[in-house]
Order: structure tokens, then C-alpha cells, then sequence
């Protein structure tokens, strides 16, 4: 069973900025291209922010300008810093990584901005 550990949710002002982290095994993370995804109440799950293996990026147009991601390999760790946080922001997170074909999620954590 591979496990994804996020962590770095909260409850911020709208303006604030957070910092969420989503830690992977070294034999997956390694190979991987990772994302961060995120589901507000009632909604479907939507692509945040993806990086492939190599460092590209892309974003979701609702955050551009506002979220970077960011991958540390030697840690096996991949990073979404949120600033200028929104009241739409507000959902559960979800790290994904991706590895020929093989997908494998995060339990989520849940980034509430208040206005």
C-alpha cells in the first residue's frame, strides 16, 4: 500500500497564504509526475496544480499568479504554496502521484479561507 502523507491545511484570512506538503515512498515519488487537487462540497475534483519528474509545471487558470508548486527530490517531497487566498480556495486537497499508470492519492487536507 503506497501512502501519500499531506499536511499544512488550516483555517487562514482571505489574503493569507498557506503551505501545504505532500511527502511520498522514495521508490514511487522517484518516478512520478505529482499534483495537487482539490473538492469543494458539492463539486468534482479538479486539477490545482501538476509538476512532471523534470520540474514543468501547469496550473489551473483560477490560480495562476497565486500558487506555485515546487518539488524537493531528495526529500520525496512535493510543495503548494498558496498566496492571496480566496474564499473559493476553500477545499479539502489532495496530493496525487502518478507512475505509469499507476495512481495513488492522499488522504486530503482541508484549507478553509475565511472572507
Amino acid at each position: 500500500q503506497v501512502q501519500l502523507v499531506e499536511s499544512g491545511g488550516g483555517l487562514v484570512q482571505a489574503g493569507g497564504s498557506l503551505r501545504l506538503s505532500c511527502a511520498a515512498p522514495g521508490r514511487i515519488f522517484s518516478f512520478a509526475a505529482m499534483g495537487w487537487y482539490r473538492q469543494a462540497p458539492g463539486k468534482q475534483r479538479e486539477l490545482v496544480a501538476a509538476i512532471t519528474r523534470g520540474g514543468s509545471t501547469n496550473y489551473a487558470d483560477s490560480v495562476k499568479g497565486r500558487f506555485t508548486i515546487s518539488r524537493d527530490n531528495a526529500k520525496n517531497t512535493v510543495y503548494l504554496q498558496m498566496n492571496s487566498l480566496k474564499p473559493e480556495d476553500t477545499a479539502s486537497y489532495y496530493c496525487k502521484a502518478e507512475v505509469q499508470r499507476l495512481i495513488y492519492w492522499g488522504q486530503g487536507t482541508q484549507v478553509t479561507v475565511s472572507s
